[in-house]
């Protein structure tokens, strides 16, 4: 797993012992100090959950930071060696258009009877 995936993880892991203790908190002091002390323990519970989630959104958004930034050389060869496959087929097309246009009309019919074709349910 990776090192920000596990730092998610940790981050849940706490923000949930965070929350846990809260509920407790807000349970024990319900029936010690009544609602006005619930209110308070309500508002830091979602304190919590609401700092909880900026630095999971944060973390998150520097992760595909990350994974944008490690995949741009791998974006950029792909491209490359698209462009030189899309220079030679149309090198070939124009060496041989009959033959090109055969072998299209034989790959689309072929695909065609491939899609139309429905097994018998007997």
């Amino acid at each position: 797993m990776p090192a920000d995936a596990n730092s998610i993880d940790d981050e849940i892991t706490k923000t949930t012992a965070r929350v846990r203790k809260a509920a407790k908190a807000a349970v024990d002091s319900a029936t010690e100090a009544g609602h006005e002390r619930l209110s308070e323990v309500v508002d830091n519970a979602e304190k919590v959950i609401r700092d909880a989630t900026r630095r999971i959104e944060k973390a998150v958004r520097d992760g595909l930071d990350t994974l944008r930034d490690q995949s741009g050389p791998y974006r950029k060869q792909a491209t490359a060696q698209f462009d030189e496959a899309s220079k030679y087929v149309v090198e070939r097309v124009k060496e041989r258009p009959l033959t090109a246009t055969l072998a299209g009309i034989g790959v689309g019919l072929l695909l065609g009877l491939l899609l139309a074709y429905r097994p018998s349910d007997k």
